[in-house]
């Protein structure tokens, strides 16, 4: 089975799709820190199943355009993104399948657009409602960890560690949240040093220390 690449214009940015088949279309919402690509299996079930399987680089990631300002990655955003992915591609309706972080926008397409989403399908990410509290305000925080959000929330700390080696950054975070990653605990990758790091791997395994250097 065949898969196709191509690029659209959705929603005032441009998007990388990986698609293959035809039928009844499936959109495929890949997380962080991922791309198109960790559906390519699943791009190749569906079709042969007989299905349209259409797997986006999200905003943000991979070939897609990343938009500067912060406040161009709301939820509004990125179920916008997915509404005029389906009108670009010329369907009406589809299934959609969301992992992770792309979850939560599978969530609200059906929520939002359920004209344009007559299902959806999330996987590891349960629907929430909206809380009363700021979501950062409730994240996990001891003494000596916080949660791997909480790292992310300050404009340029990430990305100065991470675009030190790209390659190296991407290789090591991919192994560490891979099953072949010989961590006992995986929650335990969800939290990083307070003082630390995205890569300060050496606080959970030194298997994945190796990695992270080179090795």
């Amino acid at each position: 089975m065949t898969i196709s690449h191509r690029f659209i214009e959705t929603n005032g940015i441009r998007m990388h799709l990986a698609e293959a088949g035809s039928g009844p279309t499936v959109l495929l919402c890949h997380g962080f820190p991922e791309c198109w690509y960790s559906w390519r299996h699943q791009l190749e079930a569906l079709a042969a199943a007989g299905y349209r399987a259409i797997a986006p680089d999200m905003r943000g990631y991979g070939q897609t355009d990343k938009p500067d300002a912060i406040d161009q990655y709301t939820l509004l955003h990125l179920t916008g993104d997915m509404v005029g992915l389906l009108d670009a591609i010329g369907t009406d309706q589809a299934v959609v399948v969301g992992h992770d972080w792309g979850a939560p926008v599978a969530w609200r397409c059906a929520l939002f657009r359920p004209d344009r989403f007559r299902a959806v399908v999330g996987l590891s990410v349960p629907f929430q409602v909206r809380g009363p509290n700021r979501p950062s305000t409730v994240m996990p925080r001891t003494e000596k960890q916080r949660f791997y959000q909480l790292y992310f929330q300050t404009p340029g700390v990430a990305e100065a560690e991470l675009e030190k080696d790209v390659h190296n950054a991407i290789k090591t975070t991919l192994f560490a949240l891979s099953g072949d990653a010989p961590v006992e605990d995986p929650a335990s990758l969800t939290m990083l040093p307070s003082e630390g790091g995205w890569l300060d791997w050496e606080a959970y395994n030194p298997i994945i220390a190796d990695v992270a250097h080179g090795q």
